[in-house]
């Protein structure tokens, strides 16, 4: 994500709407850590914190398909970057109903999340007929 992005890119809303949901995930993920990070006491650690992670990883591999679908030229491989957008938003949300039953007070932002999940893809939709 520190790469230089072009600037009528940094400009688009969906741009815009994927940094803002890598950045609170990323906030999200840091805090469910803080509760889900404990051993239980037979050994065997919370598979949440696999969720946590999963949905930082996500967040930030949307800017970067966004960015490569609006530079490709052909169509075609515009579309595989869309789709790969489309795949992450949706793996995204479902692993944030999966930690609003996890053991932490951390949940109680991931609706907020889901929200901006939901803005994202109101912006998705319009920017793929764009592309």
């Amino acid at each position: 994500m520190s790469a230089q992005v072009p600037s009528h890119l940094s400009d688009l809303p969906v741009y815009k709407q994927a940094i803002q949901i890598f950045t609170l995930s990323r906030s999200i993920s840091s805090y469910l850590n803080q509760d889900l990070a404990y051993l239980y006491e037979d050994g065997k650690e919370d598979n949440n914190i696999y969720f946590s992670g999963d949905i930082v990883q996500q967040s930030e591999s949307l800017a970067p398909e966004i960015i490569n679908a609006e530079l490709q030229r052909h169509s075609d491989k515009k579309h595989k970057h869309a789709a790969s957008v489309r795949r992450l938003t949706n793996r995204l949300y479902r692993n944030c109903k999966r930690l609003e039953t996890c053991n932490s007070n951390g949940k109680d932002y991931l609706p907020l999340l889901r929200r901006e999940l939901k803005k994202f893809r109101q912006l998705q939709s319009t920017w793929m007929l764009t592309l």
